[in-house]
C-alpha cells in the first residue's frame, strides 16, 4: 500500500468524526440573523457605535467604532473567547473608543444569551451588555 493510502486511511475517520460534531459555541445559542448592539460597557452607557454578530458556528464579525472586525470563537457555551480580532483599517475620530472596545471584548471569557440581549463577561467583573437590533 502506497504512503498516501496510508495517510488517506489514517485521516479519512478523523475528518468525518469531525464533520459530526455539533456545534456548541455562541454561534448556536444567539439568532445567527442578529445583529446585536453594545449599549453598556463595564456599566457605563456606550456611546459609539460597535456590534457583534454571529453568522456561523466558530465565526464573530462586527462594526467597532471606526472599522469592521472578525474574529475566531470556537469555546464551548457559555465560554466565550475571541483570540485574535482582525479588522479593517479606517481611521476616525473614535480609534481610542475602538481600542477600548476590541480590548474589552478580547477580555470577555463567558457569554450569556436572553431572548434580545447577550451578555458577555469575565471572572474579574467587567461585563459588556449587546441587544439585538
Amino acid at each position: 500500500m502506497s504512503v498516501m493510502k496510508k495517510m488517506m486511511n489514517i485521516l479519512m475517520p478523523v475528518v468525518l468524526l469531525s464533520a459530526c460534531v455539533e456545534d456548541e459555541s455562541i454561534a448556536k445559542y444567539a439568532d445567527s440573523d442578529a445583529e446585536y448592539q453594545l449599549t453598556e460597557l463595564d456599566g457605563t452607557p456606550f456611546t459609539a457605535t460597535a456590534t457583534i454578530s454571529f453568522p456561523e458556528a466558530g465565526k464573530v464579525t462586527g462594526q467597532a467604532p471606526c472599522n469592521r472586525y472578525f474574529a475566531d470563537q470556537s469555546e464551548a457555551y457559555p465560554w466565550f473567547n475571541v483570540g485574535a480580532v482582525r479588522t479593517t483599517r479606517m481611521a476616525c475620530p473614535d480609534l481610542d473608543t475602538e481600542a477600548e472596545f476590541i480590548a474589552a471584548l478580547r477580555a470577555m471569557t463567558l457569554a450569556e444569551v436572553a431572548g434580545e440581549t447577550l451578555i458577555l463577561s469575565n471572572l474579574d467583573g467587567r461585563q459588556m451588555v449587546f441587544v439585538a437590533r
